[in-house]
């Protein structure tokens, strides 16, 4: 019995490049958006962070002043009214 030869199939070198450049192309964008998604993961943690200091300096404002609303281009303030949990009752 002879041998027989197996042939290889094979695409172009162009084609090889081709797809070789893409797929770089797609692994580093992946990459990228991995980053992005860990930086916005750190800046959600900051967001809370910062929101819990300033919930913290609002009650310690209202402990100071009272409940107030404050412009914060001014830094003048108003006294917030309670509001009334009572319902009216009206004569028809």
């Amino acid at each position: 019995m002879g041998k027989t030869k197996k042939i290889k199939n094979v695409i172009s070198e162009e084609h090889l490049e081709s797809v070789k450049s893409k797929q770089g192309l797609l692994n580093n964008i992946v990459s990228q958006i991995g980053a992005i998604e860990a930086q916005k993961h750190a800046l959600l943690h900051n967001l809370a962070e910062v929101n819990k200091q300033l919930e913290d300096v609002k009650v310690e404002l209202e402990k100071e002043y009272g409940r107030v609303s404050i412009d914060l281009e001014t830094g003048e303030y108003t006294f917030i009214e309670e509001e009334s949990n009572a319902v009216e009752h009206t004569e028809n």
